[in-house]
């Protein structure tokens, strides 16, 4: 990441025992009017709440925003302290999928993935769970929902104070959002036999559930798609009209 990180702490001392409860972006920006998510700002600031009600803010100068509908609050380490899964963009190399923690009582980026390349390329987090059930987290999102349309999925290390974030699959036909959206469809469901990715298939007439088998991603199509109620069928695990 090539911008100088601009991180606002509030009371630290309390925040260093304090692990994250909830996280939102906020500080409205027009400065990378990409407008892909229905309107042409972003954000430069993220901004998570401790367990004790405490808020740390992080903010971004240009040439990064954050883009994104809501980050995503999980424990990937397997600490009991979750981190803050958000998707960030540079003016000129697009999107990347980055993860944020504590360190030392301040909220700062632990890892990013890369950067798509190009300016007003976006991806769309599905969601983060140990997909194939090695012990291991994984991280999914759709490269380019609206072009590429592929599902990714990466493993989420730390190994002492070193995160990585390392590709391991990656299949085409798959979506989970349309420009103007503000919200993403879809998500990770566990139906009894493991975590499965939801979404649509790339012209939205099917719902798939994507598994991660032998380092691979194995589609199956579940039903039909309608609106997005079709999707909260498929995250109760109810059936779908075919």
């Amino acid at each position: 990441m090539r911008a100088c990180l601009l991180a606002l702490v509030v009371f630290p001392g309390l925040a260093q025992a304090q692990s994250i409860s909830d996280a939102r972006l906020t500080g409205p920006t027009d400065r990378y009017p990409h407008g892909v998510l229905g309107d042409p700002s972003e954000h430069d600031t993220l901004q998570v709440t401790l367990s004790d009600g405490t808020r740390l803010s992080a903010r971004w100068p240009a040439p990064m925003v954050f883009e994104d509908t809501s980050p995503r609050v999980v424990d990937l380490n397997g600490d009991g302290a979750p981190e803050v899964i958000v998707v960030q963009s540079h003016e000129n190399l697009g999107a990347q999928m980055a993860v944020w923690g504590l360190r030392d009582g301040a909220l700062v980026p632990l890892v990013a993935g890369p950067h798509i390349g190009t300016r007003f390329r976006w991806m769309a987090v599905a969601g983060a769970a140990d997909l194939d059930g090695d012990g291991a987290m994984e991280a999914a999102y759709v490269d380019r929902p609206h072009l590429a349309r592929e599902l990714v999925v990466v493993r989420v290390r730390q190994e002492g104070g070193a995160w990585s974030l390392r590709e391991i699959a990656r299949t085409p036909g798959l979506t989970n959002h349309r420009i103007g959206e503000t919200d993403i469809a879809g998500g990770i469901r566990d139906c009894g036999q493991g975590p499965e990715i939801i979404t649509a298939n790339a012209d939205w007439s099917r719902i798939i559930a994507t598994r991660l088998q032998d380092g691979s991603l194995q589609q199956t199509d579940i039903g039909q798609h309608d609106d997005r109620a079709s999707f909260a069928t498929a995250l109760r695990c109810d059936p779908l009209p075919d």
